[in-house]
């Protein structure tokens, strides 16, 4: 089977990777490669790609991105064994999975510094919740939180140590002109979101 080239440029989110998930799950191809646009769906089909037992690389043609990836006859199994397998240990060692899904840098409304300070003190303390946190999401101005300016940028790096899933929007990144300066967690899609908050037991809003 030759080479399926995909060419997701101009595409927003999620559409990318919804368009690669199409190509595996759907036809099987070995071999695939992908253009895109801008730096959030290039990571964003990477990691999709890698998570399916792909090997990636990538290069720049322009103001495009080229994604080449190719797996073996046996790459996504071994890959979806791994995957079910880390998920399975996790459940058995947490007992439940919390999502924490951050949509601003403030915390409530009314004065955006004072929301900005319990924001702070809101994520300081979720450490509290100990192996039941799962995953923390940052959407719309959340992504703020993940930049090397963030106030809180040591203790989320803290928490990605002690595996917890940190991930943010690559499109919100996008819209702010903030993707060069995120310091912390991966970059994220509408895709993984909805299937995160599927997959968690408790998803907590923050905003």
């Amino acid at each position: 089977m030759g080479k399926t080239t995909i060419d997701a440029c101009g595409l927003t989110c999620p559409a990318p990777v919804l368009l690669v998930k199409d190509a595996v799950e759907k036809t099987g191809e070995q071999e695939i490669a992908v253009l895109v646009d801008n730096e959030a769906s290039l990571e964003n089909v990477t990691r999709f790609l890698v998570s399916r037992g792909y090997s990636v690389t990538d290069r720049q043609e322009g103001e495009v991105f080229r994604v080449d990836a190719r797996r073996d006859q046996y790459g996504s199994g071994s890959s979806a064994e791994k995957t079910e397998k880390s998920e399975k240990n996790r459940e058995e060692v947490t007992g439940r999975k919390i999502l924490v899904l951050v949509t601003s840098d403030c915390f409530g409304s009314g004065d955006d510094v004072l929301g900005g300070k319990l924001m702070i003190s809101y994520l300081k303390t979720l450490k509290e919740m100990g192996s039941d946190l799962w995953q923390i999401i940052f959407v719309n101005g959340g992504v703020k939180l993940t930049i090397e300016s963030s106030s809180v940028l040591e203790e989320l790096q803290e928490y990605e140590k002690s595996g917890v899933i940190l991930f943010a929007c690559g499109t919100c990144l996008e819209h702010f002109g903030l993707t060069a300066y995120k310091k912390v967690g991966g970059t994220t899609n509408m895709l993984d979101i909805v299937t995160a908050t599927q997959l968690a037991d408790k998803v907590i809003t923050v905003s």
